[in-house]
């Protein structure tokens, strides 16, 4: 069990009528397929977090962060809304700092006609302030290319999940592995 990656899906958006619930799903059952991997899914939509950032943290921030200190790595899963991810995804983030470093973050993303790309970019971005490793590899597709499983129709797409969690589990053990033999200075 030492070398099993504890992974941590986190599904971005809370809209009602969202897609990112069935892309989240259908993401964990085809990373679950892996015995390298012990994920679990973590659904803001479930999460009620306050509108305005508290001076102390709520239970519900708490619960989150705990979550986020026991992953070894991440797996974004983002829409991307007027070229950007969302605003309960960002507030979220924000409620942990410590918690993410030295730890790798892949991302799924999908959206029109960019398939969420500009959102991981923009992710990226916050994630290296927050001293993570973000991973090269996605899987983004069009939301118009989804199958009733939740994943991409395109078998190429659903294929690129492979190499990402690859990539995933490698990091996570190495970064794991150097928290263990040095703190991390950030």
């Amino acid at each position: 069990m030492e070398d099993v990656l504890r992974g941590l899906v986190l599904i971005g958006s809370t809209r009602e009528g969202r897609a990112g619930q069935r892309v989240g799903q259908w993401f964990a059952r085809t990373a679950g397929e892996r015995d390298d991997l012990d994920l679990s899914v973590v659904d803001l939509a479930e999460f009620d977090f306050p509108a305005r950032y508290p001076a102390r943290a709520t239970p519900a921030m708490t619960a989150f962060t705990s979550q986020i200190d026991r992953a070894d790595g991440f797996v974004v899963v983002t829409p991307e809304y007027n070229r950007s991810f969302p605003a309960s995804l960002k507030q979220a983030i924000d409620f942990a700092y410590d918690e993410w470093q030295a730890k790798p973050v892949a991302f799924v993303s999908y959206g029109c006609s960019c398939a969420g790309l500009y959102a991981v970019e923009q992710l990226r971005v916050v994630f290296t302030e927050l001293h993570t490793v973000t991973l090269r590899n996605t899987v983004s597709f069009n939301l118009f290319d989804m199958g009733p499983d939740g994943g991409p129709r395109d078998e190429a797409v659903r294929h690129a999940a492979g190499p990402m969690l690859d990539q995933l589990v490698w990091w996570g053990r190495a970064l794991r592995a150097a928290r263990r033999a040095r703190p991390y200075v950030a």
